[in-house]
């Protein structure tokens, strides 16, 4: 062997392990789910994704689209609907595209970043966004680069096809996998996203499913109680949402959200970057776009929702209409002469996807006028439907101010519900708005609470809070005045029956 090749060979190591590093930092992720998820050859992908797109009917109000929402099952089940997402950004042009998308493959803490390289499909490459990566590595415990979380991801790859099909080209994409159940993490992250993101013509892509098995009634449901919780645009009521439906146990609900945490990284960016509203362009589930290979009995439920900044405030608000009231006002009642018959109104998800959402309730009975029973809960910890249900019957049975009521007396009892505000602590008693807000005392580990109804019989402010520290709380008649003491309050949404 000559010098010349002794040398090569000594210095090949070294050539291979410089090649192999450079691999690593800027490789190409190759497409692992081509002829899985989607179809593996070029013209029919694009065939597939095109239809896809311009069978969607949808009618777009004015407005920038921030951020979409994309489901990510095989294109045969939940193309159909990532259609409707992608046919609203047809034509326009980014920078960047930021895809949250699920970590199903293994846990991931924050955001796992693809820093550098780029990703492959059967229709060509995306570049990743480099700069854009290193900004966000930064800021450390909430974004990591981790391309193995990456390696076999199908939720960002499954978006490519669609983004190279419909967007202008030439723009770049950050992959982020997320799957933490910190709400407090994922809204930083957003927060910070956002941050990064001022100043770029960029889009956020959020890839999730919806419900995961439940039967196709529970799954409808759960997720439009859900998109309904998304449209306010608050990542913490649309978190309790999903734990409450969560809480109720019903048959093979395996999850609401499959990439919640996605959802609240991308809802809190898109807030921030001056989002204020949420539309839902298409709702559907795996037997409704596929009944030949669908199961009724299990299914997966799937969304196409754009974040618009339209320059008002069209956020949703949940507000309880008057037909609403009135139905519940008759639930409240039927509930408590079901029971005093021996039988059960049972508590359920209701086909008024409203009533589903997180509900604080207090059920009043009164008698001939005077006070006859009055339980409810001052944080949400059931839907609407049930905590009316629920408090109904403890203030007609469990109240241990007043024996159980009786059948002879249901006639003579009206019945009056109030829905509570979120509680808002405040420094002191003359923060306090008498007649407008109820009170919540806590001290010691024990608590005591007033509607804004107890007004009326108690109208000085002081009286009050001292009725609520001795009568409610059992501490002191000045325990309000302690400064350890914390102080509380709410408004309420207050009707009774005629």
């Amino acid at each position: 062997m000559n010098d010349k090749i002794k040398a090569f060979f000594a210095v090949f190591p070294a050539f291979f392990l410089f090649f192999s590093a450079f691999e690593v930092s800027a490789e190409t992720r190759k497409a692992f789910f081509a002829g899985k998820f989607y179809p593996e050859k070029r013209e029919e992908l694009a065939k597939t994704v095109d239809k896809a797109v311009s069978s969607a009917e949808i009618k777009i109000s004015s407005g920038e689209i921030i951020a979409l929402i994309a489901p990510h099952a095989g294109y045969e089940f939940s193309g159909g609907v990532a259609g409707y997402a992608y046919k609203a950004v047809a034509g326009k042009k980014y920078d960047t595209v930021v895809i949250l998308a699920t970590a199903h493959t293994m846990s991931v803490e924050g955001g796992a970043v693809y820093a550098d390289g780029d990703f492959e499909t059967p229709l060509g490459k995306l570049k990743v966004d480099e700069a854009l990566a290193r900004k966000l590595l930064k800021e450390t415990g909430l974004f990591s680069e981790n391309t193995r979380a990456h390696s076999k991801e199908h939720a960002v790859e499954v978006q490519l096809p669609f983004l190279q099909r419909t967007l202008a080209p030439g723009f770049k994409i950050l992959p982020i996998v997320m799957n933490t159940d910190s709400l407090y993490s994922m809204r930083r992250a957003g927060e910070f996203l956002a941050g990064a993101l001022k100043g770029k013509k960029a889009l956020i892509v959020v890839s999730s499913d919806l419900s995961h098995y439940p039967e196709h009634g529970t799954a409808k449901k759960v997720d439009e109680t859900t998109l309904l919780a998304l449209k306010t645009l608050d990542p913490e009521y649309f978190w309790l949402t999903n734990r409450i439906l969560m809480g109720r146990g019903e048959k093979d609900l395996g999850t609401a959200w499959c990439g919640e945490a996605a959802v609240l990284a991308g809802m809190s960016a898109a807030a921030a970057l001056g989002a204020d509203e949420v539309v839902e362009l298409k709702y559907a589930d795996s037997y409704d776009e596929n009944k030949a290979y669908g199961n009724p009995s299990g299914v997966v439920g799937y969304a196409a929702v754009l974040f618009k900044d339209t320059k008002e405030d069209k956020r949703f608000k949940p507000e309880l209409s008057r037909e609403r009231k009135d139905f519940l006002l008759k639930l409240a009642r039927e509930t408590v002469s079901a029971k005093l018959e021996g039988k059960e109104i049972k508590a359920g998800l209701s086909g008024d996807y409203f009533l589903n959402l997180p509900g604080a309730v207090f059920v009043t009975l009164t008698k001939n006028g005077v006070l006859r029973g009055c339980v409810g809960s001052i944080q949400p910890r059931s839907t609407i439907h049930d905590a009316v249900i629920y408090s109904a019957l403890a203030a007609a049975f469990e109240d241990g101010r007043f024996t159980p009521l009786k059948k002879e007396e249901l006639g003579e009892v009206k019945m009056e519900i109030s829905l509570l505000s979120p509680l808002k602590k405040v420094k002191g008693a003359g923060e306090i708005l008498p007649g407008k807000h109820g009170v919540v005392i806590m001290k010691d580990s024990r608590s005591g609470l007033f509607l804004p109804q107890v007004w009326e019989q108690i109208p000085d402010k002081t009286d009050f809070l001292e009725e609520i520290c001795s009568q409610k709380a059992g501490l002191k008649r000045d325990c309000w005045k302690d400064k350890d003491a914390e102080i509380y309050v709410f408004t309420v949404d207050a009707f009774e029956e005629d």
